[in-house]
This record gives structure tokens, C-alpha cells and sequence, in this order.
């Protein structure tokens, strides 16, 4: 009787145990920073299970996904039939350490020999691991394998002239979710007007991970017919499978209109850095042949000539510190800037009436005006506009004319009233 007893205990244990789960890691060297690692969730059963649900843990210190669906089967364990349950994930850690996992809980509604329900909890111990630090720099891009393929609409080298060339780019990632991958490259020269379209970043869950798929998409357009060549764009990543860092390339890309090489007739238009290039040459020897001649006159004709050559000058700074002035508000400082302007033109002999800064100085000594009403725009217009002083030759002879016709006016009336009383006496 006790040999009965204690087998039916023995049996009971049994079947204590077989409900079971726990999380199952991978052997092998400690994973890096955000490298995939596969973990598997399984459960051992011998209860009837009516109702199952689960949920796996979220935390800050990994991302995780679900590879496949939920799988249940039956299996022979120890010569019993149990139902077995398995879940894969793929945890990514976020940072080196070591990193937890769970515990995770499972929760049943068996059925038992009088097909009545009750709830069963089974929970999985959580499990620890090391994680190693990225051993590359910047974000960290852990992949099992990394593509890069380059697509052209047209050949770059030899666009006609106003056509856009269109590149597409595809990044395809194994082992790795989509934000791990890097942020769009700027593709921006001098010389090239660009246009970025939105890119796209899709993600396929497989059984051995995920598959990331990351376009990125250009229209690029070069400014002249200059050709230019984009430099080539290196992506850093780790590889999971060899262990090592590798480095993917956008490769280079020479660009340029064929029209610039095909040049027979001599007809087509220079470069901006060509044109650059012959003014400034140009200048150089204008002024080294200028200052060659000056050095060879005389001391009063050099001054003669520099003169001249101040007054033909389209640059005057008196005139760039006036302006200035007025853009600082300071009216103390305009009418300093404004002497200035005003001695340079009297130097060169340029026309100055002498009134250009009459309402500049009523306003600063004789008339009290607030600050928000003055119209330092119309103050500078006034120095700036200098009409020339009349020509005194010109002024005598508009005085002796005035002169000569009052002279005039007023014989006629004094003859005319002579004229009236003269005769008058004579007859009487």
C-alpha cells in the first residue's frame, strides 16, 4: 500500500514539473551593440490548455521584435507526449553591459478530467548575458550582411544639356531594424543643384531576422557645363558573421553635361572660374601698366593724375561710412561721415553747393525733433544730392537783364505822365 502511494506522489510530481518555460540563449562569443540575438521561449505542458496568453517584457536597455508565429506541437519527452510551445524573438541590445531578460509569464486556462476551467500561471526566470561596446565609432550598425546598390537614370558623365539625372540608392540590411540604419548622406556641391525625395525604410520579419530595406533618391543637376565629380560616401558596420568591421562605399560619381567636352566650334561659354580668372588677370595688368606709368612723371603731374584718377574712381569709402552711419542711427556720427563726404568732393574739385547738410543741422541744433520721427534716409539724400552752385557769368547776366527791364518800365511811365502834363500847360 505505501509502495502504491508513493508512486501515485512520484506521478503527481511529475506532473507538477512537466509545465514548464523558460528563455533559451545562443552560445558563442558575447554579442556587440545592437547585434540581433536570437532567444527562444519555450514551453513544456501536459495540462490541457484551453486559453494561452503572453507577453514578452519591454525595457530601455533593448528593442525586440517577434521573428515567426507562436508554434505548438506535440513532442515525446522522457516517454511521455508533452505539448511544446516556442516563440522566437530577436533582441537588439541598446547599450554594452550586461543585459536581463524577463522573467516572462505565460498565462493558461487548462481544462481538467471534469472539463473544468482554471487559471494557470507559469513564468519563465529571467536570464542575464554580456554585451560587448560597438568596437566601430559613431551609431552603432551590427548586420549579419550589408548591400549597396547604385541605380542611374542616365549615364552621369554625359547628360544633354538641361537634363536632370535621377540616382537612386538602396541599402538592404539582414539582421537589423530600420532606425539602426544611417541617416540619409547630403549630396551638395557648388557647382550642383540637388533635390532629395522623401526615402523609404521597410522591414521584412524572417525566421533568421530581419531584412531592412533603406532607398534614399536624388535629382541632381549641374548648374553649368562644368563637370564636377561627387566624392564617394563610406558606410561603417559590423559584421556578425565575420566578427569584424567592414565598410560599405556609395562610390563616386563624375558628373557633368557632354556638351562641355564636345566644345568643336569654340562656341560654347566659358566657366564662371574661367571668366573669374581672366578679369582678375586682366586687372592685375591694367594696374601694374597704370603704376609703371605714374612712377615715370613728375612729381606735379603725378599728383595731377592721381587726382583725376580719385575722381573717376567708382569707389569712394567716405561715402560706404555715411551710409553706415545712417544704418547706426547715430546723427552725431552721420554729420561727422557727412564732412567727410563733403572735403573729399571739395579736394577733387567735384561740385558741392554747400547746403547738402542744412537739414541734418536743423534738425541737430535748431529744430527739436523726436527720435522716432527723424528720416535719416532723406538727411543722407540731402548730402548725397549736391546740384552744382550757378554759374556767376550766368547769374550777372540774369541780374543785368532784370535790371534793364525795370530801367525800361520806368521811363515809359514817366513819359507817359510827362506827355499827359505837358500838353496840358502848352495850351493854357
Amino acid at each position: 500500500m505505501v509502495r502504491w502511494i508513493g508512486l501515485l506522489l512520484l506521478l503527481i510530481a511529475s506532473d507538477a514539473r512537466a509545465d514548464s518555460l523558460r528563455l533559451l540563449l545562443p552560445d558563442g562569443a558575447p554579442p556587440v551593440v545592437g547585434e540581433m540575438i536570437p532567444v527562444t521561449l519555450r514551453g513544456e505542458y501536459t495540462s490541457r490548455i484551453a486559453l494561452e496568453t503572453l507577453s514578452f517584457p519591454g525595457s530601455q536597455d533593448y528593442d525586440w521584435m517577434q521573428l515567426a508565429r507562436d508554434q505548438w506541437r506535440d513532442e515525446e519527452i522522457d516517454g511521455r507526449t508533452v505539448r511544446v510551445f516556442e516563440r522566437r524573438l530577436a533582441v537588439f541590445p541598446r547599450r554594452a553591459g550586461t543585459l536581463s531578460l524577463g522573467p516572462v509569464t505565460h498565462h493558461l486556462t487548462v481544462v481538467d478530467e471534469k472539463n473544468l476551467r482554471a487559471p494557470l500561471d507559469v513564468t519563465a526566470p529571467p536570464v542575464s548575458l554580456a554585451v560587448a561596446p560597438y568596437p566601430g565609432e559613431g551609431t552603432p550598425l551590427s548586420a549579419a550582411s550589408l548591400t549597396v546598390e547604385d541605380t542611374l537614370s542616365a549615364a552621369p558623365g554625359a547628360l544633354r544639356d538641361g537634363d536632370t539625372l535621377v540616382r537612386r540608392v538602396t541599402l538592404k540590411a539582414e539582421g537589423t531594424l530600420p532606425h539602426m540604419l544611417p541617416a540619409r548622406p547630403a549630396m551638395r556641391e557648388p557647382w550642383l543643384i540637388s533635390f532629395a525625395a522623401p526615402e523609404q525604410r521597410e522591414m521584412v520579419p524572417t525566421p533568421a531576422g530581419p531584412v531592412t530595406t533603406l532607398v534614399w533618391e536624388w535629382h541632381l543637376r549641374p548648374k553649368t557645363g562644368e563637370p564636377g565629380v561627387l566624392p564617394p560616401v563610406s558606410i561603417a558596420w559590423f559584421d556578425t558573421v565575420a566578427r569584424a568591421m567592414r565598410t560599405a562605399e556609395i562610390p563616386a560619381l563624375p558628373f557633368g553635361y557632354a556638351s562641355f567636352n564636345d566644345n568643336r566650334s569654340g562656341t560654347a561659354r566659358l566657366s564662371a572660374g574661367h571668366v573669374g580668372a581672366g578679369l582678375a588677370a586682366l586687372m592685375v595688368g591694367t594696374l601694374t601698366g597704370l603704376g609703371l606709368c605714374i612712377t615715370g612723371l613728375a612729381p606735379r603731374r603725378r599728383a595731377h593724375l592721381l587726382r583725376t584718377l580719385r575722381r573717376l574712381s567708382p569707389v569712394d569709402p567716405t561715402r560706404r561710412r555715411l551710409k553706415r552711419a545712417a544704418r547706426s542711427g547715430d546723427l552725431f556720427a552721420l554729420r561727422r561721415a557727412a564732412d567727410a563726404y563733403l572735403r573729399r568732393r571739395r579736394e577733387l574739385g567735384l561740385p558741392v553747393s554747400g547746403r547738402e547738410t542744412a537739414e541734418l543741422d536743423a534738425v541737430l541744433y535748431d529744430r527739436p525733433v523726436e527720435a522716432g520721427k527723424i528720416n535719416l534716409e532723406a538727411s543722407v539724400m540731402a548730402v548725397l544730392s549736391h546740384p552744382p552752385p550757378p554759374h556767376p557769368r550766368r547769374a550777372g547776366t540774369r541780374t543785368r537783364g532784370l535790371m534793364r527791364l525795370r530801367r525800361r518800365a520806368a521811363c515809359r511811365a514817366w513819359l507817359s505822365r510827362f506827355r499827359s502834363g505837358g500838353s496840358g500847360r502848352f495850351q493854357a
